[in-house]
């Protein structure tokens, strides 16, 4: 009774609809996103001040060290859409190009184009109530022009479906239908090529990479499949072809996203081997075909991913014995010495709680971060070690070394054998 209790009151305190306008399932645990939330609030208020500091000035988002660091630490959605523009290269082609947005819309009429987008407007997100016919504004008619523009702007692509929820997503964070449609531009024609065009030659090569991947670091799990005779497209087409819309939570997908746009696809690839490495036990007791894809979507449920700030943050643990600083001459406090040890092991530690002249050299890779202070040239700062800051966290660890060369000669390998297989 009283955890009935506790469930009801968590369910009076949650808005039925989620701040992106989508409504919460039946299921919903209502209880159990309310304690996860009061939690990442507080993330989300100490790295909104932080990104504010970062981007104060109103100037271009430059690509940078520190850049990625807080990508992957999340970017508040008040400063998502600046992000993704700058760093996917979408801001530089709007700009290059005034004006090319309303000219597609002012474009040659194309029936099957406009009549396939049509289909699948009622189609788009129904569990949103931003996106129903009856809402003001109604949002299906700016997902409508955004992808009415890239059909006549891409017509080797036209429109495929998937596209609809991507677009859709990118609305609802911009707010902006030119903005939308270049960021549509940026994962279609560079971040995804071939994952819409009418042969899906891409998205069939990376669903195939994935398996190579499990293969070489999950063998049990990919013997699983090859003992069914499983195709993988049969349980993740939808995680690539969506990037993960409508598979995993809202606030989850917008996380890896906003890696996506920094990154490029080889994120998808981390998320995907990371919810099947998490979750190798479950699936291994699968044991027919039905009962893998069914394993398959439980393992996009849960907290595991309803947690996206556990899921996808860097954890960082040094490995020295101690920092040991001086600043302005003096040597610093042990109390602070400790609180900054303490950050570092929770993987809180920022690098802008050191004074402002100090200068760390951040050498950064998938696996490990190099710092290393220069106590010749700092006077003010000093650490005494160099810190080897190990990387614990899910999708940027777990997976292990996916380097843009692997991924590349899997892709020319998968690539080569789907075109020989006709």
């Amino acid at each position: 009774m009283e955890s009935a209790g506790r469930a009801q009151a968590a369910r009076d305190r949650v808005p039925r609809i989620d701040p992106y306008g989508f409504e919460r399932p039946e299921d919903f645990d209502y209880a159990a996103y309310e304690e996860f939330f009061s939690t990442y609030l507080t993330i989300l208020t100490r790295r909104a001040i932080k990104w504010s500091r970062l981007l104060k000035g109103g100037a271009g988002v430059q690509k940078s060290v520190t850049l990625k660091r807080y990508i992957r630490k999340g970017v508040p959605l008040e400063h998502r859409a600046r992000v993704w523009m700058g760093v996917s290269g979408a801001q530089a082609q709007m700009d290059q190009n005034p004006g090319y947005y309303l000219h597609l819309l002012q474009g040659e009429k194309d029936d099957s184009l406009e009549e396939a987008i049509r289909t699948d407007m009622n189609r788009t997100f129904p569990d949103n109530v931003r996106f129903r016919k009856g809402s003001d504004p109604c949002l299906q008619r700016t997902l409508y022009n955004v992808l009415l523009a890239y059909g006549h702007h891409n017509r080797g692509v036209g429109y495929c479906q998937g596209m609809n929820f991507l677009a859709g997503y990118l609305i609802l964070v911009t707010r902006s239908e030119e903005e939308s449609f270049w960021l549509l531009d940026a994962l279609v024609g560079r971040i995804l090529p071939d994952y819409y065009s009418p042969s899906m030659l891409g998205l069939k090569t990376d669903q195939e990479v994935l398996g190579e991947l499990v293969r070489t670091k999950l063998p049990a799990v990919a013997a699983l499949m090859d003992s069914h005779g499983l195709l993988w497209t049969l349980v993740v087409s939808r995680w690539f072809i969506c990037l993960f819309v409508d598979v995993l939570p809202v606030e989850t997908v917008l996380r890896i996203w906003d890696c996506l746009f920094n990154e490029g696809s080889k994120i998808i690839f981390r998320v995907a081997l990371t919810l099947i490495k998490e979750h190798q036990a479950l699936i291994l007791e699968a044991t027919s075909v039905p009962d893998i894809c069914e394993k398959f979507k439980d393992i996009t449920r849960g907290s595991f991913v309803t947690e996206c700030h556990t899921f996808m943050r860097v954890k960082t643990q040094p490995k020295c014995k101690e920092i040991c600083a001086v600043c302005g001459g003096g040597a610093v406090a042990a109390g602070t010495r400790q609180r900054w040890l303490e950050k570092f092991r929770a993987g809180d530690f920022s690098l802008d709680e050191a004074p402002p002249s100090s200068g760390p050299v951040e050498v950064d890779s998938d696996q490990s971060e190099t710092l290393i202070v220069n106590s010749q040239r700092y006077t003010t700062w000093k650490i005494a070690d160099i810190l080897k800051i190990s990387k614990s966290n899910k999708i940027f660890s777990e997976p292990g070394s996916l380097s843009r060369a692997s991924i590349a000669r899997l892709r020319e390998r998968c690539r080569a054998r789907l075109l020989a297989q006709g």
